[in-house]
């Protein structure tokens, strides 16, 4: 076997000089250029899109004393006024605006009245008058004649014609009627009001503008003054009033007239010495009812003058809710008026 190599007999590694190192290096560089032309060519993927997450802000805290404003909404907003814009596809349709709206389309076969007229301006009460009218959609229709209001007096006619109606000798201020057509909830009515020519005149001025229900009458009156008031006694009628003015209800009271003269006498001989100086006990009709009803006594009081008669009038006036009011005339020229149920009593002055 031979000897183990040593040190001394190992050979020594070659020294690269400086040339060959150079060349070496060039070497190893060729060798990888023809490595990279022969590799894959890379195609750059895009980077991603940073994605931001908002973080939220922290909320304020309003202070101890803040008072919060409430945030505008836009719902009740008012628009300010400005040109209106133009549809681009011309203008809207009607037919959708009214389908929009609901409008309902008038039936052309539901009832309705033409006209109900008359062909006169006024009519004297006790005369006639003609009442034309015309209607559609129906067969026959209904009159009315009004009586304040209520439906009094009917006549069943045709859809369209006329018909003469009398009126009354006591009618005043106007007459009316009432024309109706349709049943159920399709009712049409329509109001004809014909006024009442006045046929008398009022017996004094200024006169009321109502017409009397008939002209005056011509009494005997019987008048005298009280501490309160004043008693009349109106012949034709056969009342005697007590007017009173002493601010309690009634204002007045009409009483029957019973005295008999004879039977009754004219005073009472009791009464006469109980009258004071300066004061009077009437006498005949008024005495009669005054000292035989303590009311119309203790309201009066005593006569401060005498009674006097004298040639007088009387006329009256149906009010509106179907009362009377009478007017009668006064020994000194004026008119006393006695409005309905005792509600009071006032003096009208000629001018």
């Amino acid at each position: 076997m031979g000897r183990p190599a040593t040190p001394a007999t190992m050979k020594p590694h070659a020294i690269l000089s400086p040339q060959s190192f150079v060349l070496l290096l060039l070497l190893l560089l060729c060798f990888l250029a023809g490595c990279e032309a022969m590799a894959m060519p890379i195609v750059p993927t895009a980077q991603p899109t940073t994605t931001i997450t908002p973080t939220p802000m922290p909320s304020r805290t309003p202070g101890r004393d803040a008072t919060p404003t409430a945030a505008p909404t836009s719902e009740n907003e008012t628009p300010t006024a400005g040109p209106s814009p133009t549809p681009l596809f011309g203008a809207p349709s009607t037919l959708a605006a009214a389908a929009a709206t609901g409008t309902r389309v008038l039936n052309p076969n539901a009832p309705r009245i033409e006209f109900f007229t008359t062909d006169v301006l006024a009519v004297a009460p006790g005369g006639s008058v003609n009442l034309y009218w015309s209607t559609r959609g129906v067969t026959s229709a209904n009159i009315y004649r009004m009586e304040r209001g209520t439906r009094n007096q009917l006549w069943r006619v045709d859809a369209d014609g006329s018909l003469s109606v009398p009126t009354r000798r006591s009618d005043r201020g106007s007459v009316e009627f009432l024309l109706t057509v349709g049943n159920g909830d399709q009712v049409v009515e329509q109001m004809l009001s014909i006024p009442v020519a006045c046929p008398d005149v009022w017996f004094f001025q200024p006169a009321p503008d109502a017409c009397p229900e008939g002209p005056a009458q011509e009494t005997s009156v019987v008048e005298e003054p009280f501490e309160r008031g004043r008693m009349v006694y109106v012949q034709i009628s056969g009342l005697v009033y007590a007017l009173i003015n002493d601010s309690f209800a009634p204002a007045w009271i009409a009483i029957e007239n019973r005295f008999d003269p004879a039977v009754h006498p004219e005073s009472d001989p009791e009464f006469a010495q109980a009258v004071p100086p300066g004061f009077y006990q009437p006498i005949r009709q008024l005495g009669f009812v005054w000292r035989g009803n303590d009311v119309v006594r203790n309201r009066l009081g005593l006569a401060t003058q005498p009674e006097f008669s004298y040639q007088g009038f009387i006329q009256t006036v149906m009010t509106p809710s179907g009362d009377t009011m009478l007017y009668i005339s006064s020994a000194d020229g004026s008119v006393l008026q006695l409005l309905p149920e005792g509600e009071r009593w006032q003096i009208i002055t000629p001018p």
